[in-house]
């Protein structure tokens, strides 16, 4: 072993304890990693910043802008209506219209934005229905990490598994090559939870209001500013009550007047503070000075929803800007016009204390307490997705025909090979900003960033493995202790190796450590290197088994107040399944 190869191979191992432990956000690690290549000389600045001008870091950075010009369009709002109507009349119906729609969507469009777009609409249909979300939402993700494997843009590590073979002088994959086998992967994926997969699905109980679904036990109170409080004159923010206390304000009442409670809303004497608060607040408010209690009772939904202050759930997206960091550090209420978060569920627990001090994660669920005009600004927030209402932005559906039709071209020109996807793609992106399909501010939010950076920081390990001979070694290891078994052995313990690893890391970052070694592998055994990639490619979308393994697992992770254990439980049988299913069906569609 030289001296490049332990280097590469230690920062790799680096690498996999940060992306597992997630001490470091996956971009922060990728960026790292591709930093350290280039100090220890093991890349040049050029080759290691090289995955910034990757045809794949460009077209998936095009896809995000061209699935956020097609949802914002209005063109799938129809699907709420129809997954509406359908999951209405019969469980098994809806959960089969679920993940056929999902994965159909998720084929051509981000399948985050798939996700985002759907989860409202699953959830209002099973509290419609009086069916636990837990028995619709993962089905929902599952159907969308289905449908990403049956074309090259239906999810990023398509696209970077085809740049790092065409970077290693292998054929691109093509637009509908996936398909025929992403196909049977789709139909026995809905078949598993149709006739097993639903039985092991958890059950939770529905909650009859937000109040009891967060385990609240709170109380609302109202209080009266008096003449001698220390608050009075004083913003909220100053204020005794939540400097003291630290008591949530929900709404200020003035001369019969509602006010927003804005952290620079200035008390005055005789204000009435409607405020949520726990037994043991409730005591040390009874002793604060200057202030009146008018009511207590225990605090439920309508009592909000009565007044012009409702409770909204909403999750935090997997890139948002609030991930790790706390609702204090963020000033949340200040941004957001005065809304109030009263809870945040954090995977499986649910937090009501010292919440402006939580580090938030990806996938918390934020209670909030807003009136009309705040869930409007929480609505076109692009940090947070409101899911506790189907309602959505008032659409522009003139744009709807151009948006479908600058998306149809940029699919056929590439399957045709009239031009090359990152071509087309670009090309589609700028026809949008022309017909004003999409405003600039639009497109930059539209992507991704950490995933862009993500993708360029990874792509570099892929450049270290195979140009210092590292991917050789590890390939050489692989071929000599499955390799006399035979390349379908062989083929099978790569689909095992990746979506193992996919599971606990990123299915990127999987992608580009395995997709070289695999190269090298093939070529070394002497058959044909498509089948071992078709097998990366498909293994580090299909993950199942973990919360943090695929980004739409983790959307649905507090939304349908699910456990680790649950995704274990369903997970693991399915990716048993589909291991058996390509080892069998990848080397008939894609020969050695």
């Amino acid at each position: 072993m030289t001296y490049e190869i332990g280097v590469v191979l230690s920062v790799i191992a680096v690498a996999i304890v940060l992306f597992v432990s997630e001490k470091l956000s996956i971009d922060t690690t990728a960026i790292l990693v591709m930093s350290l290549f280039m100090v220890l000389g093991v890349l040049t600045p050029a080759e290691g910043l090289a995955g910034f001008s990757n045809p794949a870091t460009i077209t998936v950075a095009c896809m995000f802008v061209i699935s956020t010009a097609i949802f914002k369009s209005g063109a799938l709002s129809s699907v709420g209506v129809l997954l509406t109507r359908v999951g209405r009349r019969n469980y098994l119906l809806c959960l089969l219209a679920v993940m056929l729609v999902a994965g159909l969507l998720s084929a051509f469009i981000n399948d985050t934005a798939v996700v985002a777009l759907l989860m409202p609409v699953v959830i209002q249909v099973a509290r419609d229905t009086r069916i636990s979300p837990a028995k619709l939402l993962m089905p929902l993700s599952f159907g969308a990490l289905l449908g990403g494997v049956c074309t090259l843009i239906g999810t990023s590590t398509n696209i970077l598994v085809s740049g790092i073979a065409e970077s290693q002088g292998e054929a691109p994959i093509g637009m509908f090559e996936l398909t025929a086998a992403g196909v049977w992967f789709l139909i026995i994926g809905v078949l598993y939870m149709l006739l097993a997969g639903r039985f092991l699905l958890p059950s939770r109980k529905l909650a009859d209001d937000l109040t009891d679904d967060f385990n609240m036990g709170d109380y609302l109170t109202e209080i009266v500013i008096q003449p001698e409080s220390p608050s009075a004159g004083m913003p909220l923010s100053s204020s005794s009550l939540v400097q003291n206390l630290d008591i949530d304000v929900l709404q200020i009442t003035r001369d019969k007047y509602l006010l927003n409670a804005t952290p620079y809303t200035m008390l005055r004497v005789g204000d009435v503070l409607k405020v949520r608060c726990d037994v043991e607040k409730l005591k040390k408010m009874k002793e604060e000075k200057g202030i009146k209690l008018k009511s207590e009772r225990k605090l439920k939904e309508e009592d909000l929803n009565n007044t012009s202050t409702k409770l909204y759930e909403a999750i935090v997206t997997p890139n948002s800007y609030m991930v790790d960091k706390s609702l204090k550090q963020l000033d949340f209420r200040a941004h957001n016009h005065g809304a109030t978060v009263v809870a945040i569920r954090h995977r499986d627990e649910i937090l009501h204390e010292k919440l402006t001090h939580t580090r938030l994660s990806a996938g918390d669920v934020l209670l909030i307490a807003a009136d009309k005009d705040q869930a409007l600004n929480l609505r076109n927030n692009e940090d947070i997705l409101l899911i506790s209402e189907t309602e959505r932005s008032q659409y522009d559906y003139s744009k709807i025909i151009p948006v479908l039709l600058i998306g149809a071209g940029v699919v056929f020109t590439a399957a045709t090979g009239l031009a090359h996807i990152v071509l087309s793609a670009l090309v589609g992106v700028v026809l949008l900003v022309l017909t004003k399909c999409i405003r600039l501010d639009e497109l930059y939010k539209a992507i991704e960033w950490k995933v862009i950076f993500m993708l360029a920081g990874v792509l570099s390990m892929g450049t270290a493995l195979e140009k210092t001979g590292a991917a050789g070694l590890l390939s050489g290891f692989l071929v000599d202790s499955i390799g006399s078994y035979g390349p379908h052995a062989l083929l099978s313990a790569f689909f095992f190796i990746t979506f193992m690893s996919t599971n606990f890391m990123s299915n990127n970052a999987t992608a580009a450590l395995l997709a070289p070694i695999a190269i090298v592998a093939a070529k070394e055994m002497g058959v044909s290197v498509r089948p071992f990639l078709v097998a990366v490619t498909f293994a580090a979308s299909l993950s199942f088994m973990t919360p943090m393994g695929y980004q739409t697992n983790t959307m649905i992770y507090g939304p349908g107040n699910y456990k680790f254990v649950d995704y274990l439980r369903v997970g693991t049988p399915l990716n048993i399944l589909f291991w058996l299913l390509a080892s069998l069906i990848i080397p008939f569609f894609f020969p050695f």
